[in-house]
Order: structure tokens, then sequence, then C-alpha cells
């Protein structure tokens, strides 16, 4: 029987942590050095005291001092528990334990680069580093021969870009140790339901999202500030993090790594939300704007009908800039920015332990089908891709994790205003305000785009443009919003039933068009706007 883990590797290559996420997912006893140098050397509790303290223990012992350890240790734990000894330093210490608990034992070694060594050193509490640099550290003592280890070790895993959670998975995998860890059946990890827009966006997804994502344990953003979304109860404008926010406040929040970063914004709605690092992650590598970017759009994007917030311009430079500069400035990711370094993390490995507790996810995408850089109309279109395979690829969601695809579009289509390209048979708001006998002040006012303050375009709705965006996002079910848009009196509707005839017969259409169930119809702009199928008549 496996149970007794072995852990190596050189100072900063993250050993406390693998061990603290080993001890989070099995039943972990600790066998500490530290306690048995100093009950029985008297040494001081204090880095280079120990250091000597263990030097002089194994020069004596030849390293069985540490088998003597863990044969106490293992004398006092429960059946099913395992034995942590969470830093061996030289050969002997290992082949004394082996010597005597065989086949029971496991030696995994951390390693990462030297480069990555010295600067996770440098940016150590004062208090824990004795040397002025890496380098010096790594040449005291039994520290000189911690690299010779990972010959003799069963697993080296390494720490540069993993994170701890994803490390320790893989040690208990690699181990046999529990099979609980081992990649689920499909149906058990479908946890993942993603939100999308199938038009030129503004579809009202914030609303939508905001009233679905109280189901939710996980709220994933992507895209950037290009896109703005409005919820209206708590009243808010989201426009980097996901729009459930305010409405679940015990929801986690990822901003995913394929996202682009305004910092003024960002920073500004997470202490709107008083956020903690117990609740929000930032992927190290989502791309941080600057403000040359945003000068740049300002100068080139109008004729395509651009939000002009730098996006384009520094998803260009991460993909351009990634040796010497060739454009702009260098990149700035998340993970170098000092105002973001408490929040950032691997939002890849946060989801893979929410998929192992079975947490359902909402994944909320920006922007709508239509604006695909690839599949819109080129080239009045986005600078990434707004389907749902793109939403995925920017989370690091794998297909398979995909439960369900909601859909949002509204009755009428709109795009931004201004030469924001083609939109089928455009109208004016006159004849919206006549049809729907809304006032046509009202509609100007509320039809100005988030993020660009501007007048929307409006048009027909475009069936064929429902049907293939249904097919490109393998939509499952479908959000209609702007009911009211269809009629004024659907804003006093509290079930389908009372819905105007008009309204019932479109979204019959909208069914057997995309060939999805219309789950959730929102009436209005306003308090309990949403209709949801469950409650129907």
């Amino acid at each position: 029987m496996l149970d007794i883990i072995l852990l190596s590797g050189p100072i900063g290559v993250g050993k406390s942590s693998f061990a603290e996420a080993l001890a989070r997912r099995v039943p972990i006893v600790r066998a500490s050095t530290r306690q048995w140098l100093i009950e029985h050397t008297g040494c001081e509790n204090e880095r280079r005291s120990l250091q000597d303290a263990g030097d002089a223990q194994d020069k004596e012992t030849n390293g069985q001092w540490v088998a003597d350890l863990i044969d106490r240790q293992a004398a006092a734990v429960r059946a099913g528990d395992i034995i942590l000894l969470d830093s061996v330093r030289i050969a002997p210490q290992v082949v004394e334990v082996r010597k005597r608990f065989g086949n029971r034992v496991f030696h995994v070694h951390l390693r990462a680069s030297l480069e990555e060594l010295e600067r996770r050193y440098l940016r150590r509490d004062p208090e824990l580093k004795e040397f002025g640099t890496y380098a010096e550290a790594a040449a005291h003592g039994t520290e000189q021969q911690v690299g010779s280890l990972e010959a003799i070790a069963d697993l080296v895993l390494e720490t540069d870009h993993a994170d701890p959670n994803t490390l320790a998975d893989t040690a208990l995998a690699f181990a046999g140790i529990t099979a609980a860890l081992a990649p689920a059946s499909p149906a058990s990890t479908a946890l993942v339901d993603v939100l999308v827009g199938g038009q030129y966006g503004s579809e009202g997804k914030g609303n939508i999202c905001a009233y679905v994502a109280r189901r939710y344990g996980a709220l994933v953003r992507i895209g950037g500030p290009n896109a703005g979304h409005r919820v209206f109860e708590p009243a808010y404008k989201y426009v980097q993090l996901p729009s459930g926010t305010g409405s679940n406040p015990d929801a986690k929040i990822l901003i995913a790594a394929g996202s682009t970063i305004w910092l003024p914004t960002i920073l500004k709605e997470i202490a709107d939300h008083g956020l903690t690092p117990d609740r929000l992650t930032i992927d190290a590598q989502a791309m941080i704007i600057d403000q040359d970017d945003r000068v740049l759009e300002e100068g080139a994007l109008g004729g395509i009908g651009s939000t002009k917030q730098g996006v384009g311009v520094a998803s260009a430079r991460k993909i351009l800039n990634r040796s010497t500069p060739l454009y702009g400035e260098p990149v700035r990711l998340a993970r170098d920015v000092a105002d973001l370094n408490r929040f950032v993390g691997d939002t890849k490995a946060v989801l893979d332990g929410l998929y192992r507790a079975g947490t359902q996810v909402l994944l909320e995408g920006t922007q709508g089908t239509a604006l695909s850089i690839h599949h819109g109309y080129y080239p009045h279109v986005t600078s990434r891709e707004t389907s749902v395979a793109g939403c995925l690829a920017d989370a690091g969601v794998a297909p398979i994790r995909v439960r369900s695809v909601l859909m949002v579009v509204r009755t009428y289509p709109i795009r931004v205003g201004g030469t924001s390209g083609w939109m089928g048979r455009e109208l004016d708001w006159e004849t919206v305000a006549s049809r729907s006998g809304i006032a046509v002040e009202e509609l100007r006012e509320s039809e100005k785009g988030t993020v660009s303050g501007n007048l929307r375009r409006i048009a027909e709705f475009d069936w064929a443009q429902l049907r293939r965006a249904a097919e490109i996002n393998g939509a499952t079910e479908i959000a209609l919003t702007f009911a009211d848009y269809l009629g004024i009196d659907n804003r006093e509707a509290s079930c389908f039933a009372e819905l105007n005839e008009k309204t019932q017969d479109f979204i019959r259409k909208v069914e057997r068009v995309s060939g999805v169930p219309v789950t959730m119809v929102s009436k209005a702009f306003a308090e309990d706007c949403v209709l949801d199928r469950g409650n129907w008549s």
C-alpha cells in the first residue's frame, strides 16, 4: 500500500503550495523535519539554523534520521492517512526511507527554471530571505544537492507554469493513490452553460445573465471593455466582470485568459463590488490594454463602427510581440500588474476544482455571433471569435464540459451607430415606436451604446441569421429579448399566455426556424422582466 509521499525540490519551487493542495484532496499527515530537528538537536526555529542542524544529522546518520522520523509518525497515523515528508534534501535520505518502507513510498520532485526560481526568491517576504540572491541561497549546504534528486524520483513535475492544484492532481493520479481524481464520464463533467449573443451584440445578455446567474456557483467572463452589459437589479453597467456578479454575491468570479483588460475599469468594478481574492480570480495571461492602444483605435477604426476601446490593437500586440516587439509597446499581462497581483491566478486550475466539486458554471460571452472576426461580415467585425467555440477557447473550457448553450436574440437586431456594417432591412426609430406603442423619445434614450454612447441602428428580424447562429453556436435554448418592441402591452405580461398574439406567433416561428425552444422572454428593461418558461402556463 502506497501511503508515504516524499517531496523534494529547490527553494522557491512551490513545495509548500503543493503540499497544501495535496492536503485538500487526500488525508495528509505531515512529518515535520523542522519539529524533529528542534526536539532532537535543540536548534533554533530559524531557516539557517535548521539547515545546519539537518546537515549535521545527515553526516552523523547518513540520512537515516529522516526514516526514523517517518517511523515515529507512522506509528500514530490512522488507516487511510498518507504521510507527507515535505522536504528530503539528499539522496541518502531517500535511500534510507525506501530501504525501510519499500513500495509504500512515492517520491515527487518539483523543479523550475533558474530564471523562475530567481524571480520567486526575490518576491519572497524579506523575513524568509537569508541571502540577497537565489544563487547564494542555492549554494548553501545541502541545497546544492537538491537538483540531483530528480534522477531518483518517481515523478518529476515542472512548476514554472502549472498551478499547485494541477500539480497535486497530476501526482495523485500518476501514483494511483485515489481513483476519485481520474477523468469522469462526459455525463458528470457537463457542468458549464454558455450564454452567447446570436446577432450583433446588445441583445440584452446582461439582464438575462443576471437573472440566470443565481443558479451557478461560478461565473466566467471573457472578452474586453468594447462590450458593456447593463443590469437592472442591482443596477450596474458591467464591462469587465460577469453580469451576475451583483445578483449572485456568493458565486466565484473568473476573468479568463482570453480576456483583454482596461485597468481603470476593472479596478473600479472590483472596488464597487468589494471583491476579494477568495472570490475573484483573474487569469495571469489576460491581456492588458495600454492607452496607446485606445489612441490608435480612435484614429484608425472609425470606419467600421468600432467602440475604440483598444481591444483589437491590444490583441494584435499579444500576437505580434511574442519576441522582440514588432508593433507598439511590449506586452503586459495581468501577471505583470502590481494592482492585480492579489487576484491573479490560473483560472483553468480553478475550473478544475469546480468541476471536481460538481459546481455548475456560467460562461458569459460578449458581443454577438455576427460580429465574429471569422464568421461575421468582414471587415465590420470585432477582433475575436464571438461564437460559443471562441468563448470556450478564451476561457480554457473543453467542449465536453458544455451542458447547454443559451443564445440570446432580440426582436429587432441592432448595431453600433455610424458605419458599423450591413444589417439587412434597416428601420428608423419612429417606425419601431409606431409599431410598439413606445414613445420614440424613450427608445432613443434607451438605445444608446453601453460603451460608445451612440444611438444604435436597428433593423427587421433576420430569420436566416437566426438559423445560422443557432447552428454555429449549437444553441440548445433561446432567450428572446425586447418583447415590448412587439407591443408595449407585453410589459404587463406575467406568463406566456398574457403576451400578445403577435409575440406568441413570433416565438413559435423562432422555435421552428432555430430548431430549439425559447425558454425565456424578456419583456422590458425592468425588475422581474424575465418570463421563464418553467413558469409559463
